[in-house]
């Protein structure tokens, strides 16, 4: 093969890589936004032409979707949103918890100027997001928020593990937010508040106790909406 091909076919696998990630960030985020809703279908076809792309990076953002739980294959062969699976919540919620522990403890373990400043500027952005009413910019900031800490931590395993779950989260709290009418109380910002003052101040102790509180309030609530709400979280599963 002559240089001149090698380099038109790695031309055309860049090209179609950049079209997949393009697919797939796009998905994902109107996924996890709950713009589409779980159950809605994926059309190969549709989204090709929405996208303006052959099927082949559509079909390889979906079976990136796949592997991270936010699409669904049918047996036969239609691809969904994936329902959100309310029974599996409990687990999810131990596996939370422990998380939001084991980060914050890290994060005051190791507090330094720099990483102090990225937690800071994404604080800012979730306070300004609370007051603006804004959901997705809400739980955007507040997920990029808790991933600060965890990295701050310095444990890379921990970083990637918590992020997913705050990713598998986001429906949820979409959900829930919508219940507050997106008016966010301001107890969640002054509880990110008090984590910071603790973590720069390398209270392990105090931190890891702020995290148990801050886990155990957003579960509760979260809890308490879906046995208020079980007819809407019935319907979203599609039963």
């Amino acid at each position: 093969m002559q240089p001149k091909d090698l380099e038109e076919q790695a031309d055309t696998a860049k090209v179609r890589g950049s079209g997949t990630q393009t697919v797939y960030s796009t998905l994902r985020n109107e996924i996890l936004s709950m713009a589409l809703p779980p159950g809605s279908p994926l059309d190969e076809v549709r989204l090709s032409e929405r996208f303006g792309m052959s099927r082949t990076p559509v079909r390889e953002a979906l079976l990136r979707l796949a592997a991270d739980g936010l699409v669904t294959t049918l047996p036969n062969r239609n691809t969904i949103v994936s329902t959100i699976d309310f029974a599996s919540l409990p687990t999810y919620f131990d596996a939370l918890t422990l998380m939001y522990r084991v980060t914050t403890r890290q994060a005051a373990k190791h507090p330094n100027a720099e990483g102090m400043k990225t937690i800071l500027d994404y604080q800012k952005q979730f306070a300004e997001a609370v007051e603006a009413r804004n959901a997705y910019a809400m739980i955007e900031a507040n997920r990029e928020f808790h991933v600060a800490i965890a990295a701050l931590g310095g444990n890379a395993y921990y970083t990637a593990f918590f992020a997913r779950l705050l990713d598998e989260g986001r429906r949820i709290l979409r959900l829930y937010y919508s219940t507050f009418d997106d008016r966010l109380p301001r107890q969640y910002v002054d509880e990110h508040e008090e984590m910071i003052a603790a973590i720069a101040a390398g209270d392990v102790e105090k931190a890891d106790e702020l995290a148990i509180a801050h886990a155990a309030q957003i579960v509760r609530q979260i809890q308490e909406y879906v046995a208020r709400d079980m007819n809407n979280a019935v319907e979203i599963q599609g039963i």
